[in-house]
């Protein structure tokens, strides 16, 4: 039984499940991180052979014992890999090209890796963890595929045995060059290697490749028995000195040398610690999302960061190399029953166990099986289902990403193929956010309404002229990728319609060029003497702009008339629609004449007779404004008839202190016809908008009057009864709107 992060809790005992899979990931990871090692130094020749296989094996146990006591995914296994040695030996060629000596490059590599493993603690503490997971994939193939054929051209010279001067590409075209021993062990160790997991799952590939490749070794020197030497022998690591008193005096040079390392040299060196830093966190993080889908877990990913970043600083100040979680070892440890933390922490202790037992006998370990090894981790690095992408116009860009960067990676370094990744994520966001609609819907006034109930008369004005009002609902981001999408979808509609209403509910971004835009539209419906508004602007935009402030700020909310900035689309459309109204003499103002009662809309038609028994049912109603008329569940069976002023109805959010606007009732309008037909309590708020004054015909007093005037009471309900059909008709096309969303 483990806790909530995977570690054992205080009064669980040993799993020795950990244990076998501490040990199995050990024997995984140990063989890839000597080869690595040796791929690192190999730029400095043969003679430090030996001394990079000590910085392998000092990373796998720095690594390996911190990163998963401290990291966020219990289950992985950290160690040094395959992206690491490329960056890592990339950058060695060019220290060395730049005329550093071999002990200056040795300390600088060490600087490399100590600042990334702080720039990894660093993305941790600030919240980077998710942010790396979006580099997209097309990004991540191509560097990576180019960090596995980097590694795999590495491998051409200890793979054939030729000189360490030699050119990989010459000396690949020349086969005279070959030394047969090297081919032979190299490719009985890519063949073992490739073969092992056909026969047996218990035993690593890696070991399978490792132990074949020696044997190979040993069964050409038989036949040439100086393969055999230890010393002076090219084609084996050479001594190697693991012990604790040579780390200690490693660690004291290395700390001597950096103080002789400039502001200038420290500088140089933060471009390659940057690219590395990026690069195994994204290993670590894609291999934490292929765990989590094994095991059914989640990780997380900040503190996994921190963790990586802590083990790749210990390991820096032991003088190993940087690592990162590494799947093999953690599929190897899962399956031989590896399920806490403790498995990473006891894989780093069997690993420093294995390189003070064994610390001579690595020594001559050949350097073609190692070759034969780390090709085999490149191969598998590359990508080859991409190629299919080109197959499709509609991944064909993402095919020529991946391709981008891998031939950068290739024809310049790592570094160059990280700026152009970088790059390339930005142009294909661009590309994501073009092809993404920035239009959500478009419609005009005569096929949406506000809530503000209006009169029939009003109603046939506003279905006649109401598409000279155009609403926009925009989403996603306005900036200068989808301004020209957006000016050509309403281009069309400016040229007839006289009011647009741009609803910003759901944009994330806005940029000065599409602002630039907004203002030559806004020029545009005002020389025909139109308006340009704006509903639910955003106070505060995901990216953190206020966008209110913004457009303010450029003035295009300032114009005179125009430029109106509106809390709701409703709001907005209300406006619209006052506007309609007043241009075809039918407006309103809620501070007008007080209507009497043949003035209430529904009772125009009604005779004198009829008015005057409803008079005596109603009564005179004055509420102030921001006042209640009446509260949700009050009781009440009154029908108010508005003489003048506005009453809004909106329904309270349980759980909540929000309200949900459902109507506004102006004057010659009536509310209130739930109760007083159903004599049930309120289901809404009925709140005064401005000083309003109302007649209330309460159901008793109406049911006496139509008990005396049986005429008046049946004529009455018949005129509710079609003005209700008309709402409830209004209310569907409403429903039918919101459910096309």
């Amino acid at each position: 039984m483990t806790g909530t992060d995977g570690a054992l809790p205080a009064a669980a005992k040993f799993d020795w499940g950990d244990a076998w899979g501490g040990l199995a990931a050990m024997l995984v990871a140990l063989p890839s991180a000597i080869a690595f090692g040796v791929a690192m130094y190999a730029p400095l020749g043969p003679g430090f052979a030996g001394a990079g296989a000590v910085t392998g094996i000092l990373g796998a146990v720095a690594i390996g014992f911190i990163a998963p006591a401290l990291g966020g995914a219990p289950r992985l296994i950290s160690a040094p890999c395959a992206p690491a040695a490329a960056v890592m030996a990339a950058l060695c060629v060019r220290l060395i090209g730049a005329g550093s000596s071999p002990e200056s490059v040795i300390v600088s590599l060490a600087l490399v890796g100590l600042l990334a493993g702080l720039l990894q603690a660093v993305y941790g503490a600030l919240g980077g963890g998710r942010l790396i997971k979006y580099i997209p994939y097309p990004v991540v193939t191509g560097y990576m595929s180019g960090v596995g054929l980097l590694i795999m051209f590495k491998q051409v010279v200890p793979f054939l045995g030729l000189a360490k001067s030699a050119e990989p590409l010459a000396g690949l075209l020349t086969p005279a060059a070959w030394q047969w021993p090297a081919v032979f062990v190299a490719l009985v160790t890519v063949a073992a290697t490739l073969a092992a997991p056909r026969f047996t799952k218990k035993v690593p590939a890696a070991i399978l490749g490792l132990a074949a490749g020696i044997l190979a070794h040993l069964a050409a020197g038989l036949l040439r028995p100086q393969l055999l030497a230890l010393e002076a022998n090219p084609f084996i690591i050479g001594a190697v000195s693991a012990s604790p008193g040579a780390v200690l005096g490693g660690i004291s040079s290395s700390f001597g040398a950096l103080r002789q390392l400039g502001p200038k040299d420290i500088y140089a060196l933060l471009g390659p610690a940057l690219t590395l830093s990026v690069l195994l966190s994204i290993d670590t993080l894609k291999t934490c999302v292929v765990t989590d889908s094994i095991v059914r877990s989640r990780h997380d990913s900040n503190r996994e960061l921190t963790g990586q970043g802590a083990g790749n600083i210990a390991s820096a100040v032991l003088g190993g190399m940087p690592g990162a979680g590494t799947l093999g070892a953690t599929m190897v440890s899962l399956a031989s029953g590896g399920r806490t933390r403790t498995a990473g922490v006891l894989e780093g202790a069997f690993a420093l166990v294995a390189a003070l037992a064994l610390g001579a006998a690595i020594g001559r370990i050949p350097l073609a099986a190692l070759a034969g090894i780390l090709a085999v981790v490149g191969a598998r690095m590359i990508d080859r289902s991409s190629v299919r992408l080109a197959l499709r116009r509609s991944t064909l860009l993402d095919f020529c990403v991946i391709v981008s960067v891998t031939g950068t990676a290739l024809a310049v370094d790592l570094i160059a193929a990280a700026g152009a990744g970088i790059a390339l994520s930005i142009l294909l966001f661009i590309r994501e956010q073009m092809n993404l609609a920035v239009v959500r819907r478009k419609t005009t006034g005569a096929e949406i309404s506000s809530k503000q109930q209006r009169l029939p008369a009003e109603r046939a004005v506003l279905a006649e002229l109401g598409s000279e009002t155009l609403v926009v609902e925009l989403q996603g981001s306005l900036f200068f990728g989808t301004t020209d999408q957006l000016l050509s979808e309403i281009e069309s509609d400016l040229r007839r319609c006289r009011r647009l209403i741009l609803d910003l509910r759901r944009v994330t971004s806005v940029d000065f060029t599409a602002v630039h835009m907004l203002e030559q539209v806004d020029g545009t419906l005002a020389e025909r003497g139109g308006s340009l508004v704006f509903s639910h602007l955003p106070p505060s935009l995901p990216t953190g702009q206020d966008l209110r402030a913004y457009f303010s700020h450029l003035g295009l909310a300032h114009h005179e008339g125009r430029g109106r900035i509106f809390e709701t689309l409703h709001d907005a459309l209300e406006w619209a629609e006052d506007n309609v109204l007043k241009e075809a003499g039918l407006g309103r103002e809620s501070a007008g004449e007080l209507l009497s009662l043949p003035q209430i809309d529904f009772l125009k038609e009604t005779d004198p007779a009829s008015l005057a028994a409803l008079r005596e049912a109603a009564e005179e109603l004055r509420v102030e404004a921001g006042k209640p008329v009446f509260l949700r569940k009050e009781p009440g069976s009154g029908l108010f008839l508005i003489r003048r002023g506005r009453v809004r109805i909106v329904l309270p959010l349980k759980g909540t202190h929000r309200k949900h606007h459902l109507a506004v009732f102006g004057p010659g309008d009536f509310f209130g016809e739930v109760a007083f037909l159903a004599r049930t309590p309120r289901t809404a708020d009925a709140i005064a908008l401005d000083d309003t004054e109302m007649y209330v015909i309460r159901r008793e007093a109406f049911d006496a009057v139509a008990r005396r005037y049986p005429g008046v009471g049946a004529a009455f309900f018949q005129r509710l009864s079609t003005v209700e059909a008309l709402r409830l008709r209004d209310a569907d096309r409403e429903l039918r709107r919101l459910q096309d969303n």
